[in-house]
């Protein structure tokens, strides 16, 4: 089994593992990868997905045909449906968005790949995303897979999360800092 920075000895990295291993075996990792980032879109965008798989009332029998009605309708792959289908029977629905998170890194790692984890004040389009990631191959000397998330509370910049390294130009922690050699 693979393991990277730890990501087997949680509980969403043995799952993610699992499914990786399987993705791996049957060639089908980026057919998974797709279908992972679908539902992490979908999970970024519906309160309603978000409470569906954070609900506890809901029986395995439920959560499973509910889960699986979801991911026919948004036309995953048939290893992710039937990985959902465990995740809703073993009721641990709620701990897809870290599966993502570690079959992203795993996925990385085994391309050879850095991951970066970019939070902009404003959605970045598509040429954004690309010049970023030039930007930071040429940073660490590797290929890097990019994600993105929206959080308009930084007011603006970017913060960039490579590994354990951090890069924030967010226009909140320029203001704090500027405030703090204000005090004195």
């Amino acid at each position: 089994m693979e393991t990277s920075g730890g990501i087997q000895a949680s509980l969403s990295g043995r799952y993610a593992v699992a499914l990786f291993d399987l993705a791996r075996d049957t060639q089908s990792l980026d057919t998974v990868a797709g279908s992972l980032a679908a539902l992490k879109a979908a999970l970024a965008e519906s309160a309603d997905f978000k409470a569906l798989i954070n609900n506890p009332v809901l029986s395995r029998d439920a959560s499973g045909k509910t889960i699986a009605a979801v991911a026919s309708a948004m036309g995953t792959d048939p290893l992710t449906t039937k990985f959902l289908g465990v995740l809703a029977q073993n009721r641990r629905l709620a701990q897809l968005p870290a599966i993502i998170r570690a079959y992203e890194t795993l996925l990385s790692n085994h391309k050879g790949e850095a991951r970066a984890e970019v939070t902009s004040a404003h959605p970045l389009d598509a040429d954004q995303v690309a010049a970023l990631a030039r930007n930071l191959r040429a940073r660490v000397g590797r290929d890097v897979a990019v994600s993105t998330k929206v959080d308009p509370a930084i007011l603006g910049g970017l913060v960039v999360k490579i590994g354990s390294q951090m890069i924030d130009s967010s226009i909140r922690t320029r203001l704090n800092t500027l405030a703090h050699a204000m005090k004195g």
